[in-house]
């Protein structure tokens, strides 16, 4: 029979994996994936030593990579639609239009600010970084600003739907799997939305006030021209995302959404673009667009997208699952959260174990939906002990469940976001101000008593 790990013999295997990983990622240099696949190997090591059966952790590991598995697809899917749209002239529209009217001053702001309105209608950051966020991290990298930047905006702004907008599976699952109802959880999580929200806009104000490193204006004029010249310039072109976007506002599961805006590209290449072969548009579903204008700007902009350009990433959320499954599996996981109940004597020690327990979830698992199922389970009986309502606790897996998966490489969140902008994680996160600051304002309101609240 296997035996249950110990609080202390899963603390330390848990830190010592994050050693191996973090040790090889930053300081070696190495990909994430070799990292976790050796941390994978011992942990099914370890799981035999503690008496699980092969069968038990090979059926750990499976389940772990099916809860990826609808996102993979997604994943899949907007690398084909990336593709699609660069060929109609979609994205070059959208290149062509925010070189004309943003500039490097206002472009993280103005950045921030569209994507929260796209995923605040959408409910979906997947939908908004692989629509909008692709063609405003052209717009940044033609303008000239730096791209951790840029990307932080943009998925800060992403970010702000999926924890706010009742259109999101997120904001819908963590009050959800708690009892707690929809829009009573939105309103109380505006007590950290806003204040972090504040900051980052007063952040990017003042980073694109200081700016100085934007493109000269000859080289945004002729990257215009290069644009039209390789493209028909056309508000037809607009017409597939802005479908997709309308779709998703009506709560269509986003796999179908995405098919369609793939399919309605593609006939948009056909009647606007003109000449594009059955052997064309199956190559750069494939392997992406390519176009060589002479342009360096608009060449580094256009050419990405496709199939493969998603491998890296798919590879990555699949030994990253399969980890996580086998540390549930094993029962190392679930020791380490439960150790943390035995800090729970006082309100600000719950909500901070809650945070760490979602974070440290996401960590381990690269998994959001876990890092919210897990702790809520767990630690609703405690507030509850606790008269504390639990919109207390949903509110706060959310801060530091939703909201901290982008912010982990090997996170699906994370990795789809890498990919699909075309930024690391680690160059993007010191700027993903408000994805840092809502799980700091969620545990320090709960040690501050405000904005917590009891039972009547």
């Amino acid at each position: 029979m296997a035996k249950t790990p110990s609080l202390f013999v899963s603390f330390f295997t848990l830190v010592g994996m994050l050693a191996v990983i973090f040790y090889s990622i930053f300081v070696l240099g190495v990909e994430p994936h070799i990292p976790l696949a050796v941390c994978l190997v011992a942990m099914v090591v370890i799981g035999l030593l503690y008496g699980c059966s092969w069968a038990k952790i090979e059926e750990g590991f499976i389940d772990g990579i099916k809860l990826g598995i609808k996102p993979i697809i997604i994943l899949c899917l907007v690398g084909m639609v990336i593709a699609v749209w660069m060929m109609s002239g979609t994205v070059p529209t959208l290149l062509t239009i925010g070189l004309s009217v943003i500039s490097p001053q206002w472009f993280a702001l103005s950045a921030m600010f569209i994507c929260i309105i796209v995923s605040s209608f959408s409910g979906s950051s997947f939908t908004t970084i692989g629509t909008v966020g692709v063609a405003l991290i052209g717009v940044g990298m033609a303008l000239g600003v730096p791209l951790g930047i840029a990307a932080g905006a943009i998925i800060c702004g992403a970010c702000f739907g999926d924890k706010m907008s009742p259109l999101s599976d997120t904001t819908n699952f963590a009050p959800g799997i708690l009892n707690v109802e929809l829009f009573s959880h939105i309103r109380h999580m505006m007590w950290t939305t806003f204040p972090s929200l504040i900051i980052t806009a007063t952040i990017f104000f003042f980073i694109g006030k200081n700016s100085t490193d934007s493109v000269p204006l000859a080289n945004i004029d002729e990257a215009i021209q290069t644009l039209a010249v390789n493209f028909n310039i056309s508000w037809l072109t607009l017409l597939s995302p802005l479908l997709v976007v309308v779709m998703a506002f009506k709560r269509w599961p986003v796999i179908p959404v995405l098919v369609v805006g793939i399919a309605t590209g593609l006939l948009t290449a056909l009647l606007v673009q003109g000449n594009i072969t059955t052997a064309a548009w199956m190559a750069v579903l494939q392997h992406g667009f390519t176009l060589e204008s002479g342009n360096e700007i608009v060449d580094g902009i256009v050419n990405r997208g496709g199939l493969q350009s998603m491998m890296w990433s798919v590879s990555l959320i699949i030994i990253a699952l399969a980890f996580g499954g086998i540390l549930q599996s094993i029962g190392l996981l679930q020791a380490f959260i439960d150790g943390l109940t035995r800090y729970l004597h006082h309100q600000g020690h719950l909500i901070a174990s809650t945070a760490g327990a979602s974070i440290g979830v996401n960590v381990l698992t690269g998994e959001q939906y876990l890092s919210i199922l897990l702790p809520g389970q767990t630690f609703k009986p405690f507030y509850e002990k606790a008269n504390l309502q639990l919109k207390n606790l949903s509110r706060t897996i959310e801060d530091a469940g939703t909201l901290v998966n982008p912010l982990i490489p090997w996170g699906v969140s994370g990795a789809f976001f890498a990919s699909t902008l075309g930024v690391p994680v680690a160059e993007y996160l010191p700027y993903a101000f408000f994805l840092l600051l809502s799980p700091v304002f969620t545990v320090l309101l709960g040690y501050l008593n405000i904005g917590v609240a009891k039972k009547a």
